[in-house]
């Protein structure tokens, strides 16, 4: 049975978080894919290693749904819970910041920092709210683009995500092939399913119910639509047997019901929990938007279809990850993606770890994605200088 892991101590120490801005004027403004575009673009940013002289190491780490540019370390000393995949970075370990040079930025549309519905809008000096365009994974991987020029890099050595992260390192060399040394895809998709659009649009109803959110012009953040919101999402996250074996049936503080419907069991507190605690990080209206960019991700949507077409640009090399209790983003997905690959001639390596976290798994089984991704990595780094 699944039990939570012991987190190894943090090899990333203090961190500083860094801003790019882009798109000053209209000639060099974010063309999106909706037809708009965006001026005035930030991009927050962090590092972790050196980049080295010829700018040959540089890995790009894509965050999830919920994440942020902060991938490991303290901001400061007295940080309680460090970045978000803290236990791949540092010394030794997966991302090894004596190699690599290791970049994480928080996507457009986000709310931790970056460009989102919360900025300002240039031209009219107020906040965007839901006057920001929608925008897809690609707009994501642009803004990202201009970040990578701007550092000088040509090519990166990897680009690596799990979940939505995964979406993105999957459309990074379609749209930049010649930028892509390669791509470590886990737990992810080449397209959403019917199922997931419906959890989605389920939980962007639970933001726009509440009175509070008021047509995306709050003050306050809708607390109870964007807690629910969570909640929902969370659950798909963990698997039935992360959930039995954690919860099961168990009560939270009596003996017996309560005969009412506060929170009798465990599994209901530990949900409230989550979502209140969501409520204090993220932005109503971010959820809104990034949501439907995942929503509308589709490799194909380009190639009227033909997944093997939409490839036809990539030569790098993949590593494809998948984890067996995963119910979001199942095993046949990342197979999907594998024999797409191999019939263009791509090389790639696919494993299906077995785990009964869900899809929480890619964060949690640490040590053996690690090794994977390790093992990758390092015979990728051979060509890279010192």
């Amino acid at each position: 049975m699944s039990t939570r892991k012991t987190q190894p101590p943090t090899l990333a120490g203090i961190v500083k978080p860094q801003d790019f801005s882009f798109g000053d004027t209209p000639e060099t403004a974010l063309q999106l894919d909706c037809g708009r575009s965006l001026r005035g673009v930030n991009i927050r940013y962090e590092t972790y290693g050196t980049l080295n002289a010829d700018k040959s190491n540089a890995i790009m780490v894509e965050h999830a749904l919920t994440g942020d540019a902060h991938l490991a370390g303290f901001h400061s000393e007295n940080d309680r819970k460090p970045g978000w995949w803290d236990a791949q970075v540092g010394p030794g370990r997966p991302f090894d910041t004596d190699k690599y040079f290791i970049i994480c930025s928080n996507i457009l549309g986000g709310c931790s920092g970056s460009t989102g519905p919360s900025s300002i809008d240039p031209d009219t000096g107020e906040p965007y709210r839901m006057s920001f365009p929608v925008i897809t994974i690609a707009d994501m991987v642009r803004a990202q683009k201009r970040l990578i020029d701007h550092l000088g890099i040509k090519k990166l050595l990897a680009v690596v995500g799990g979940s939505m992260g995964g979406m993105q390192a999957c459309q990074w060399p379609i749209l930049y092939p010649e930028a892509v040394g390669s791509v470590i895809a886990i737990a992810t998709a080449i397209q959403i399913t019917a199922q997931s659009i419906a959890f989605n649009w389920v939980g962007r109803e639970a933001i726009m119910a509440d009175p509070g959110w008021n047509h995306g012009n709050y003050t306050e953040q809708p607390e109870k639509g964007l807690a629910i919101a969570r909640m929902l999402a969370h659950i798909t996250y963990l698997s039935d047997e992360s959930m039995s074996s954690k919860f099961g049936r168990a009560l939270q503080s009596t003996s017996d019901y309560s005969f009412n419907f506060g929170s009798d069991f465990r599994v209901e507190s530990y949900l409230n929990h989550q979502g209140n605690s969501f409520v204090e990080r993220f932005d109503a209206n971010s959820y809104l938007y990034i949501t439907r960019a995942i929503d509308y991700f589709d490799v194909s949507v380009k190639t009227s279809g033909d997944y093997r077409k939409a490839f036809e640009p990539v030569k790098c090399p993949f590593l494809v990850v998948s984890f067996s209790s995963d119910w979001l983003f199942p095993e046949y997905q990342s197979r999907k993606l594998t024999e797409i690959l191999l019939e263009n001639g791509n090389d790639v390596t696919f494993c299906n770890i077995q785990s009964g976290y869900g899809h929480d798994a890619f964060l949690l089984e640490y040590e053996t994605l690690g090794k994977l991704m390790s093992g990758f990595l390092t015979n990728l780094a051979q060509e890279v200088k010192p």
